[in-house]
């Protein structure tokens, strides 16, 4: 292990193959007392004061220094010329407002503030509400109540991927899919489809679906990214490692958080290259998905990293198993109060949606923590 270098002088210094990560920090800053002293984070409710720059060399940080954000275009214009370019680019994108995201149909879904995607699993075997919605006219009931408590989109999947599950044949999870779908084919219900195959993909999207949701990040089936960028339709890409069968067997990083980065860069790297828009590309860190409660909390603390790479940002941690281990070991029906818990942690990095089975719950909460996000806005004695 090397001791890190907290000297803004070492970044000048830094080996060939060296990389940036520049972290927003100092969350929660707003511009009331001194608008020079902040920025405005992705064109959400949250600003941020400081840029935490971390430098790795192969495979360990080497360096770690944070910058007041009024000093980082000095900071950019000291770097080496190979390192100035990526940084300066991470820099733009955290500034950057995220474009609202075309549903079709006329509809728009706007990053300004974090919005909430309901989860509607029609499986009999899902970790946390499995068999519950397998009757078609019950799921499609519980779709129309989560939009009326606040939903923006309803993700509907129909194969677990939970620790240790065998795939679905694709004809099975079309064949799950199909009756909801088509009951609610008439009604404004935002759909995205959690899927990993190109043949429910592309069902999905003739029935009205919206969104694809690839828990694979498009790599488990070949023809996914074709679908995909072919369609027009926007897309989740999640971080995973391994399997849903092995991946919680012994998940292993050098570094969790810039790992995840690097993976989700090199993603967005070969979707656009295969002609998906990255205006199109929203990023998941895959909290759960070959990860360790350790590794889930280092990545759920360095959240707003993913900004940097430009894309709107999905959390998925509703009722996951990490959030019984920090507890009393609750089983998954009882742990809404963890799940709101991370779910605002997650807002207050700037997470633009949180993808949840308790919606109007998390809601309510949002909207309490958008409020307060707001009065922060007004000065004082106004």
């Amino acid at each position: 292990m090397i001791d890190l270098d907290h000297n803004r002088a070492a970044l000048a210094s830094l080996p060939e193959d060296a990389r940036l990560y520049l972290r927003p920090t100092g969350l929660g800053c707003t511009p009331v007392h001194d608008p020079a002293a902040v920025r405005r984070l992705a064109g959400g409710l949250v600003w941020f004061g400081l840029v935490h720059v971390i430098a790795r060399v192969g495979r360990e940080r080497r360096a770690s220094v944070v910058v007041p954000v009024a000093e980082m275009e000095a900071l950019l214009d000291s770097l080496p010329a190979r390192l100035r370019g990526p940084a300066a680019r991470q820099w733009a994108n955290l500034l950057a407002p995220r474009p609202a995201l075309d549903l079709g149909h006329g509809r728009q879904l706007p990053f300004d503030r974090p919005t909430v995607m309901g989860i509607l699993n029609v499986t009999p075997d899902s970790f946390s509400d499995g068999g519950q919605h397998v009757d078609p006219a019950v799921a499609a009931e519980s779709a129309r109540a989560m939009m009326a408590a606040g939903a923006s989109l309803i993700d509907i999947g129909a194969e677990t991927t939970q620790p240790g599950a065998k795939p679905v044949w694709e004809g099975d999870e079309i064949e799950r899919l199909r009756p909801v779908l088509e009951r609610l084919a008439d009604q404004p219900v935002p759909w995205s489809a959690d899927t990993r195959k190109a043949a429910v993909m592309r069902f999905a999207l003739a029935h009205g679906v919206s969104l694809i949701n690839d828990v694979s990040a498009l790599t488990y089936d070949p023809d996914a990214i074709r679908v995909v960028a072919e369609s027009g339709a926007p897309v989740v890409l999640m971080h995973h490692q391994g399997d849903p069968q092995t991946m919680q067997v012994n998940p292993t990083y050098d570094d969790a958080l810039l790992d995840v980065y690097d993976w989700l860069e090199a993603r967005i790297d070969a979707c656009t290259a295969a002609g998906i828009a990255r205006d199109r590309i929203l990023l998941d860190p895959g909290i759960g998905f070959g990860k360790s409660v350790r590794h889930n909390l280092e990545i759920l603390n360095g959240l707003s990293l993913f900004h940097a790479l430009g894309c709107p940002l999905l959390l998925g941690v509703s009722r996951k198993r990490f959030i019984a281990a920090l507890s009393r070991e609750e089983p998954a029906t009882r742990r809404l109060p963890g799940s709101l818990a991370v779910a605002v942690l997650g807002a207050a990095q700037g997470v633009q949606m949180v993808r949840v089975h308790d919606v109007p719950e998390t809601v309510q909460a949002l909207k309490v923590w958008q409020g307060m996000q707001d009065a922060a806005l007004m000065p004082p004695g106004v």
